[in-house]
């Protein structure tokens, strides 16, 4: 060894000896460590516990006998490293072994000055890299001493029970030692009660149950284990049917089915009182009426309870032969059906111990359809207990045929399948129907489908129909029905017709609310399709004039918004259930659409005197409806606390802009912040002056009204006139800042602009009426520029209404119907952003 100081790190040399002796103790001990691993995973586990104490002693002496050998083995095969091992490994990680090289001595030229000077400087080379050694790694592979791995698997055994086992568990070890169970403190016996799994209650550890009533639900599994002397301890119990009387076994298990005791006598002896809470049966019960949904379904809400949670259920339905109106194909004996039986929908997330659902089934092709049905619930829990309601009687709801012919072809399929004695019958009022199809059958296939049937009915009928012959001529007559009752016309007229008669019969016969609302919903499609196939004509028929393309296909659009605008009120009117109300609305609605026709344009040239004149009115009436709502924005402004700065969040410019005063242009405009007083003021003047203009275009229009001497061409000058009075007191409104006021005047002057437009429009029509060649007729189209409620449409495509459609001036109804619009816009995706951003706030703030 080197006398001198070697130039290593003192980290880097302790560092490496650490490591050589972590790796040697590894190496000799591996196998102690893995079985102190595997012993104390399996007590953490408890596996002690769930075999016997003899079976406990064996393994265990067998474990500690392989502990002391491997300790054995891994002494002997254990020594400690020096400190030259510590740097012979550190010196092989160096190149050139500096280390070697510093602790060796000059051999030969220790006299010459210049080998000596030589030798100096080699070894002061080394030490400089000796300087820079870092702490070699140690070597803990032990894939050639252990190929299967032992060490990582007691490894995983030890960490799964640390996980899921109890370090306290360990301690049972010790009282399984001879006299043991009498020495130690603690009791000598454990207990638990087990809950049946479907409660979701916790297992009790008896010994912890230091109250002398312990409650358990019923079907509980309660086991004992004794240790010690066989017999220092026993059971006595009468939870059971037969009862246990001082029972000594080391392990007891049993299954308390009713209250009774619980008993352990002996040295750590202890007892209570078990009541067993009995497990009731499920309840169940019909929560509300039986109806048909719209598309036929029925749905039956239902309630279901349990302690614990409903499992399943079902629900039989039979039929109530006793309630039967036993009259027409019904009054022969019914074949004998199986009963209907369905399970229950039971709730996907949630707590079943109590819930409400619906049963929602199909039962219209059913033979029972609308017969007296008797339903009957039952609800099963995880006890497999069967809980049952009362019988529900109601008519099996299904779905409703309106039109009369499908009514009754579905009436004689009801009765062919109540029995195949009435075949003969069915078919001879099938024959009676098809007799004279005129009046009765609307299309062709459904009148030829029918006589097929009949035929195929009658064939069978002759050589004695069987149950799947039955089936099919039921399936049949159904496809049959459903053909009439829908249709598969392509004429969209015929459509609009069927839904008006579908839905005059629906509320005639007292159907349901979803019914209606699916014979409404119909209704708006077929009169949409029918408007826009009339909008297509109109424009083919105005291909060579583009004004009179362009006047038509305004109409349709402003006529086709104005019967959904009907078609609301009827369905209003329905909801409210003012059904004889609505009754009346829907015949007007069907006399107008029996009068609509497409009116062909007079020429293909420039517009007349009195179209351009509609144009005009109708132009300004919608810039005094622009002004209204500009007015009525400003206004809002000022009872918004924050509106003085023009940015309130809920005020919103018409060009999309923030709030910002009178223009409400979005950037910029009049009105931008109002520190100074005079910026409103001047807004409002803004406003004042394009309402005065507006009013002096209105007397330039007045002086160009046609129709001068006719009554209606008086009555629509009175009307401008009131307008324009009423347009002159908003201007001074306006400049005095009576905001209020002036919305006032404006609403009445649009409202006289209307009145005077429709009486134009009355002029015009009458004087077309009293020059005859004006115009032509093509198939249906009928030249009138009224439409059937009396309203004149200007070529701008306005439509003013008439005063009586509104009922009165009744506010309250008016505002409903204001709101109704609003939404109604603002479900149509196709308009602007803006818009549709404005009529939110609208009703976000109304």
């Amino acid at each position: 060894m080197a006398k001198q100081t070697l130039p290593i790190p003192r980290p880097s040399l302790w560092l490496t000896h650490a490591g050589m002796l972590a790796e040697r103790v590894w190496r000799a001990f591996w196998p102690l460590f893995s079985g102190i691993m595997a012993v104390l995973a399996a007590l953490m586990l408890g596996l002690q516990d769930l075999v016997s104490v003899e079976t406990v002693w064996i393994i265990g002496s067998l474990a500690v006998l392989g502990l002391m050998a491997a300790l054995a083995f891994g002494v002997q095969r254990f020594h400690l490293p020096t400190r030259a091992e510590a740097l012979a490994r550190l010196d092989e990680t160096l190149p050139g072994r500096p280390i070697q090289a510093l602790m060796d001595d000059q051999a030969i030229g220790a006299m010459d000055s210049d080998s000596v000077a030589l030798w100096h400087a080699h070894q002061q080379r080394m030490a400089q890299r000796a300087a820079q050694a870092d702490p070699v790694k140690p070597n803990l592979r032990l894939a050639d001493r252990d190929p299967y791995a032992l060490r990582y698997s007691a490894l995983l055994a030890l960490v799964v029970a640390a996980l899921f086992g109890s370090f306290w568990r360990i301690g049972s070890v010790a009282e399984m030692a001879p006299g043991a169970a009498v020495a130690g403190q603690g009791p000598t016996w454990e207990g638990w009660v087990e809950p049946p799994r479907y409660t979701g209650l916790p297992t009790l550890y008896l010994a912890d149950q230091s109250d002398a009533t312990l409650s358990v639900p019923q079907g509980s599994r309660i086991t004992l284990r004794f240790y010690g002397e066989v017999g220092a301890h026993s059971l006595t119990e009468t939870t059971t049917a037969l009862g246990t009387e001082a029972a000594t076994e080391p392990e007891q298990e049993f299954v308390a089915d009713r209250s009774g005791e619980l008993k352990i006598e002996g040295p750590a002896g202890k007892d209570w009182a078990l009541n067993v809470i009995a497990d009731s049966p499920p309840l169940i019960s019909v929560a509300d009426s039986a109806e048909a949904e719209a598309g036929g379904q029925m749905k039956l809400p239902f309630a279901a309870s349990d302690d614990y949670g409903v499992v399943s259920g079902a629900a039989v339905i039979e039929l109530d032969l006793a309630s039967v109106d036993r009259r027409y194909g019904l009054t022969t004996d019914p074949e004998s059906r199986e009963s209907i039986q369905v399970e229950l929908p039971m709730p996907i997330t949630g707590d079943r111990a109590d819930f409400v659902e619906d049963l929602i089934e199909d039962f219209s092709q059913h033979p029972w359809a609308h017969l007296p049905v008797k339903i009957s619930l039952t609800a099963r829990d995880a006890a497999n207990q069967e809980g049952q309601s009362e019988p529900y009687m109601t008519a099996l709801p299904a779905r409703r045929f309106f039109d009369p012919l499908a009514a009754a072809i579905i009436e004689q399929r009801r009765d062919l399948l109540w029995s195949r004695e009435n075949a003969p019958r069915v078919a001879q009022l099938l024959r009676a129907i098809s007799h004279l199809p005129e009046g009765f059958f609307r299309s062709d296939t459904a009148y030829l489908r029918l006589r097929v049937t009949l035929r195929r009915l009658e064939t069978f009928t002759e050589y004695d129909l069987k149950p799947k012959q039955q089936e099919e001529i039921a399936q049949s007559l159904w496809e049959l029905a459903v053909l009439i009752e829908d249709g598969t016309l392509a004429d969209a007229l015929e459509r609009m017709r069927r839904a008006q008669e579908r839905l005059t019969e629906a509320m005639q016969n007292g159907a349901s609310d979803e019914e209606i609302a699916e014979l409404m919903q119909e209704l708006r499609e077929a009169t949409q399709d029918y408007m826009r196939q009339l909008q297509r004509l109109a424009q083919e028929n105005g291909e060579g004039g583009e004004n009179q393309q362009g006047q038509n296909g305004e109409t349709m659009q402003m006529t086709q918004d104005d019967l959904q605008r009907m078609m609301d009120r009827i369905q209003e009117l329905m909801e409210q259930g003012r059904m004889a109300e609505a009754q009346q609305a829907l015949e007007e609605f069907q006399q107008m659409m029996e009068n609509m026709r497409v009116t062909q344009g007079q020429g293909q040239g420039q517009q007349s005197e009195g179209q351009q004149a509609m144009e005009g009115l109708a132009e300004t009436l919608r810039e005094q409806q622009g002004l209204s709502d500009q007015a009525f924005r400003d206004l809002q402004e000022q009872f918004n606390p924050g509106a003085q700065a023009g940015e309130n969040q809920g005020n919103e410019g018409r060009n999309g802009g923030q709030g910002r005063g009178e223009s409400h242009e979005g950037q910029g405009g009049q009105g931008q912040g109002s520190d100074q007083a005079g910026e409103g003021q001047q807004g409002q003047g803004s406003l004042a002056d394009r309402q005065q203009a507006l009013r002096d275009e209105l007397g330039r229009q007045q002086q160009n009204l046609p129709g001068a001497g006719t009554p209606e061409g008086d009555a629509a000058r009175d009307a401008l006139g009131r307008a324009g009075r009423a347009m002159d007191e908003a201007e001074q409104a306006l400049r005095n800042d009576e905001l209020a006021d002036a919305i006032d005047n404006q609403s009445e002057a649009m409202e006289a602009l209307r009145e005077g437009m429709r009486s134009l429009g009355e002029a015009l029509a009458q004087n077309q009426q009293n020059q005859p060649g004006q115009g032509s007729q093509e198939g249906d189209m009928q030249a009138n520029n009224r439409d059937p409620l009396g309203r004149s449409p200007g070529s701008s495509g306005t439509i003013s209404t008439d005063d009586s459609l509104l009922q009165g001036e009744d506010v309250y109804r008016r505002a409903r119907e204001l709101l109704d619009e609003i939404r109604r816009r603002t479900g149509e995706s196709d308009r602007p952003d803006i818009e549709l951003e404005y009529l939110k706030r609208l009703l976000e703030r109304f």
